[in-house]
C-alpha cells in the first residue's frame, strides 16, 4: 500500500509555470507505476499525465501535450509534474495517483485505489 501527498500548486497568470510534486510513502513505491490527474468544479477527474515505475515511459493527454511534463525519483519516493504555458482551463485540483500502468492510462480515475489529497491550481488570465 502507498500513501500519497501533493504540494505545489497556487495561484499563477496564464503563460506561467508551477510544479507539482507527490510524495509516497511505502517501500513499494518503485512497483507503481505513477499518474496525474485533476479534476475541475462541476467535471469529473481526467487523466493528465503518466509515467511507468521506471521513468522510462510516459504519456500524456493531448490537452497538456508539449506543456507538462511528468517525471520521478524513486531514491525520493517522489513524482513531478512541470507545468508550463499554463491557461485558464488548466485550473483545477490536481491529484497524483499509484498503480498499474494500464489501470493509469487505460481504465482511468474510476479504476484507482490510491490517491492523494489533491493541491488546487488556479490559473488566472
Amino acid at each position: 500500500q502507498v500513501q500519497l501527498v501533493e504540494s505545489g500548486g497556487g495561484l499563477v497568470q496564464a503563460g506561467g509555470s508551477l510544479r507539482l510534486s507527490c510524495a509516497a510513502s511505502g517501500r513499494t513505491f518503485r512497483r507503481y507505476a505513477m499518474g496525474w490527474f485533476r479534476q475541475a468544479p462541476g467535471k469529473e477527474r481526467e487523466f493528465v499525465a503518466a509515467i511507468t515505475w521506471s521513468g522510462g515511459s510516459t504519456y500524456y493527454a493531448d490537452s497538456v501535450k508539449g506543456r507538462f511534463t511528468i517525471s520521478r525519483d524513486n531514491a525520493k519516493n517522489t513524482v513531478y509534474l512541470q507545468m508550463n504555458s499554463l491557461k485558464p482551463e488548466d485550473t483545477a485540483v490536481y491529484y497524483c495517483a499509484a498503480d498499474d500502468w494500464h489501470t493509469i492510462v487505460v481504465v482511468g480515475a474510476t479504476g484507482l485505489d490510491y490517491w492523494g489529497q489533491g493541491t488546487q491550481v488556479t490559473v488566472s488570465s
